[in-house]
């Protein structure tokens, strides 16, 4: 039989798994839906249920599976194979290792942005890179970073946490707690709130039309798609974003010096727009100073399929 691994990504709505090859394709997909309310117990009985499946599946497909990965958001023990802090989803110290341990398969845990910056790095957008850098632009801003073909974590597996570096000393509040953290300028939220801002000041913007004129309806797209259009206030609104996104990404060029950034989240959507104005940014500002390696920008390439892959690599045996 040849050998397989099997990578979970667990979101707020489902559970996503796949039987994965050693050269990064999936081979059988499935989900269950993603219900806490109940507890952990019967959270981690669905997971094993939708697990037992695709090992089964696999075999029968004439693979045996050889480890099982997780990618979960929030605060996860790498070592311990635990999901400690899952805020969202209201998940505490979840012992996911010890949970699956008859099934006598090496289990593995991780961040949700870490697999998906070694599946991105290994497979996918940065490809060919052994240096890499991913920055999810969503409610949030996650990040996993690559270093010389590895998955770097930090001391339990809770490092590697980009955006909560401060860029705007006593800047907003975070909901970390602490203030002036670059997801409180670079997220999907934040694009939003400033466009909110930026359409309350200029009732002649386009952006009104776009939203129709209820400024709920404001997404990631609105600045974007009316900037596109040449309208003012919306270009307004992508420059402060772009400023504030820029100066996060100068940090991790002056820090890691990584030979690619890679863009995912919602906002990566925009794809070239939005790489093409980050990668002139960047260089129009010297990456902090003269001389240095260029990083090139790119747009993740694996969308939904990211976390299950990525996920599945932490079984790999070189992983």
């Amino acid at each position: 039989m040849k050998n397989g691994y099997i990578g979970v990504d667990i979101g707020g709505m489902s559970v996503k798994a796949g039987i994965v090859t050693i050269d990064g394709k999936i081979i059988k997909k499935d989900r269950v839906p993603t219900d806490t309310s109940n507890g952990s117990e019967p959270f981690l009985a669905s997971m094993k249920t939708l697990i037992v499946g695709l090992i089964k599946e696999a075999n029968k497909l004439g693979y045996e599976i050889k480890g099982i990965g997780f990618g979960a958001p929030g605060v996860v023990n790498s070592e311990e194979g635990t999901i400690d802090y899952a805020t969202n989803l209201k998940l505490y110290h979840v012992k996911v290792r010890e949970y699956l341990k008859d099934l006598n398969i090496p289990i593995y845990i991780s961040n949700d942005a870490n697999v998906a910056a070694l599946a991105e790095q290994r497979f996918g957008a940065a490809k060919g890179y052994h240096d890499a850098v991913m920055i999810t632009l969503g409610t949030g801003v996650g990040s996993g970073i690559v270093i010389n073909n590895k998955l770097f974590e930090g001391n339990l597996g809770k490092g590697a946490e980009l955006g909560h570096m401060v860029i705007v000393v006593d800047g907003e509040e975070c909901n970390c707690g602490r203030r002036g953290c670059f997801e409180r300028y670079a997220s999907t939220s934040a694009l939003i709130r400033e466009t909110q801002e930026v359409m309350q000041q200029n009732k002649e913007s386009i952006m009104w039309n776009y939203c129709g004129y209820d400024i709920n309806r404001v997404d990631g797209t609105t600045s974007f798609e009316c900037a596109k259009a040449g309208d003012k206030a919306a270009n307004q609104v992508i420059d402060t974003y772009i400023k504030y996104l820029g100066e996060g990404l100068l940090n991790v060029c002056n820090i890691f010096r990584p030979q690619a950034i890679i863009l995912g989240g919602g906002v990566s959507a925009q794809k070239d727009y939005l790489k093409n104005k980050v990668q002139k940014y960047l260089e129009d500002h010297y990456y902090g100073y003269h001389e240095t390696p260029r990083s090139e920008v790119v747009i993740a390439a694996l969308t939904n399929d990211a976390g299950i892959i990525g996920a599945a690599i932490l079984g790999f045996p070189e992983k």
